[in-house]
C-alpha cells in the first residue's frame, strides 16, 4: 500500500513537474520574443560593423557555441598548413533572460538559403549562416559586410584574441511552417562582445596534419535590427 501510495505521488509530482514545463514553454513561445525585443540598446560600435542609419535594434540574443576549422595546405607543395575557417561549422544557441531564467530563442547553424532577398549574392553559395526562432521556426540568411579584432581599448569587442565581432547583412528569410515570421523582420545582425573561438594555436602546422578539424568554444552577444530594408 504504502508503495503504491508513494509511486502515486511520485506520478503526480512528474504532472506537475509537466504541466509547469509546459506553461512556461507556453507563455514563452508566446512573450518571450516580443519581451526580448523591448529596450534593447546595443552598445556604441567602430563605424565599421554599426548598421546603418534608420536601423533599430529589437532582440538581443547572448550565444554559446564552437567555431569550426579545418587544416588546410598553405603551400603549393602542401608542406606547410594551417587552420582555416569551417565556414560550415558555426553552431550556437542564443539565449536571452525570461523571469529570471534562460530560455533558448534561436538556433545558429549553416543551412542553404532558400528564400533569397535582393542582397543575396548571385550565385548563391553552397549555404549561409543562420538563425532560427526555437519558438514559431521564423529564420533568417547573413553574410559578413565587415569584421573588426577583439581588441581591448574596443569596449564591444574587448576580449583580445577572441574571434572577430561582425556585421551581417541578411540575405534572405523563410516564415515558420505555421506562418510565424519574427525573425524575418531582421536587417542587420551584430555579433559582439566575443570571447573565445579562435584557431587552436597547434596542431595544424605540416602536411601529415592537413584535413584535421577543430570546434572551438565561444560565447557572443547577437543584436538584431530591422529596418530600414526590412
Amino acid at each position: 500500500m504504502s508503495c503504491n501510495l508513494s509511486q502515486q505521488i511520485n506520478n503526480i509530482g512528474r504532472v506537475r513537474r509537466l504541466f509547469v514545463a509546459a506553461l512556461v514553454l507556453a507563455c514563452a513561445s508566446g512573450t518571450v520574443t516580443q519581451a526580448a525585443a523591448q529596450n534593447v540598446t546595443p552598445p556604441t560600435t567602430p563605424t565599421l560593423i554599426t548598421p546603418p542609419v534608420g536601423t533599430t535594434a529589437f532582440l538581443l540574443g547572448r550565444g554559446v557555441g564552437t567555431q569550426g576549422y579545418v587544416c588546410l595546405p598553405t603551400s603549393a607543395d602542401a608542406s606547410t598548413a594551417s587552420w582555416t575557417v569551417n565556414t560550415a561549422r558555426p553552431e550556437a544557441t542564443l539565449f536571452t533572460s525570461f523571469f529570471g531564467q534562460d530560455v533558448q530563442i534561436i538556433t545558429h547553424f549553416f543551412s542553404p538559403n532558400t528564400h533569397p532577398n535582393k542582397f543575396a549574392p548571385n550565385p548563391l553559395p553552397v549555404g549561409n549562416v543562420t538563425w532560427q526562432s526555437s519558438f514559431d521556426s521564423s529564420k533568417v540568411w547573413a553574410q559578413a559586410q565587415h569584421a573588426i579584432p577583439a581588441d581591448s581599448n574596443t569596449p564591444s569587442c574587448p576580449n583580445t584574441g577572441s574571434i572577430t565581432c561582425v556585421l551581417l547583412q541578411v540575405i534572405g528569410s523563410d516564415k515558420g511552417p505555421a506562418g510565424g515570421k519574427f525573425l524575418t523582420q531582421t536587417s542587420f545582425i551584430q555579433r559582439l562582445n566575443t570571447n573565445g573561438g579562435s584557431a587552436p594555436a597547434t596542431g595544424c602546422s605540416v602536411s601529415t596534419d592537413v584535413g584535421k578539424q577543430a570546434l572551438v568554444p565561444y560565447t557572443a552577444d547577437y543584436f538584431f535590427f530591422r529596418g530600414p530594408e526590412e
